[in-house]
């Protein structure tokens, strides 16, 4: 299909350049597109650990108003995820940066996804509604995601590096047919396409283009306007393991060798994680974790790699061959 035709958007990338291509990881995407659950938990079986976790925590928050910020379709006000400003995004920025949107545009984009009659809790002073709209976002937050938050964004981050192992491998094409069925990279174009009629084409000069993983959504995804910067929302890698528990138990000649803290950290390291998130998973202090991390590391049993403010671990080959050869298949390898 042509990416000027209905149900495309195509940008246009300045002369292929790898570096006018952008990952960012955004707690407001995250946030906004979780409201989705609200109207239709079961499309989204992965997260139901989460949601019965947090059903009384949701019970406690404007539940009519964050409903109504999506509608039938699941769709989404563009105000409530706009592009990230940098890698990775905080969350106070970007809610300080939402209570900003003008009155004008709030209206706008909520009339888009309503365009009937807007729902009663979004009814009344634009003002008013946009102050209420994100005391809610702000509450839902604090109570079901930033408790939850360092995993969701390992998960995220796993996803960013594997991409960029990608390009490295085998060129930014395959990174983009790797993101989703709905995204292609042809003739310099990369072309998303919508599930909603609309479409446009525009060139990413001056803008660059943003690639944002997400863990609530099922196809990739793009701004529905030709004036917002270019952006696509794609399906994070590793979502269906976000809620897993992690095996903690190492196999005897495994543990015998590396202790069996190290052991366990070794196994965790299948695929690129935080020092945090580890320390989250295992039940052991973040300084306790960094020093065996450091250890496997020096050892040449896992490599690190920095991705904004975090420092992400992996097992290296070595690694990989000695976890593989421990004899016990309860433990995965890296995928």
């Amino acid at each position: 299909m042509d990416a000027r035709g209905p149900g495309m958007v195509g940008y246009e990338l300045a002369g292929m350049d790898v570096a006018d291509v952008r990952f960012a990881i955004s707690p407001a995407h995250e946030l906004t597109l979780s409201l989705r659950t609200f109207r239709e938990p079961g499309r989204y079986p992965v997260h139901l650990p989460w949601l019965r976790r947090t059903e009384r925590a949701r019970a406690a928050l404007d539940v009519p108003l964050l409903t109504a910020l999506t509608n039938v379709s699941l769709w989404t006000p563009d105000y409530l995820t706009p592009r990230p400003l940098s890698p990775l995004a905080r969350i106070d920025d970007q809610l300080a940066a939402i209570a900003r949107v003008s009155p004008e545009r709030m209206a706008a984009d909520l009339r888009a996804v309503h365009p009937g009659r807007l729902p009663a809790p979004l009814r009344g002073d634009p003002r008013d509604v946009r102050r209420r709209v994100t005391h809610a976002l702000r509450e839902y937050w604090r109570t079901c995601f930033e408790p939850w938050w360092p995993r969701m964004r390992a998960v995220l981050q796993a996803d960013v590096v594997h991409r960029g192992q990608v390009i490295s491998s085998a060129g930014i094409a395959a990174m983009f047919a790797d993101l989703s069925e709905r995204v292609s990279l042809a003739d310099g174009v990369v072309r998303v396409r919508l599930a909603t009629a609309g479409g446009f084409h525009r060139p990413t000069t001056g803008d660059g283009l943003t690639l944002v993983p997400t863990l609530f959504t099922r196809g990739a995804s793009a701004p529905v306007s030709s004036s917002e910067p270019p952006m696509i929302m794609y399906p994070a890698r590793g979502a269906g393991t976000l809620w897993q528990a992690e095996p903690q138990r190492a196999e005897r000649v495994l543990a015998a060798l590396l202790g069996v803290q190290r052991a366990g950290l070794l196994t965790a390291l299948a695929s690129p994680t935080s020092s945090t998130e580890l320390a989250r998973r295992l039940g052991v202090t973040t300084s306790a974790v960094n020093q065996h991390l450091r250890l496997l590391r020096d050892a040449g049993l896992a490599t690190s790699a920095r991705h904004g403010r975090s420092v992400l671990y992996l097992r290296s080959e070595l690694g990989d061959a000695l976890v593989a050869h421990r004899g016990d298949s309860r433990l995965p390898p890296r995928a």
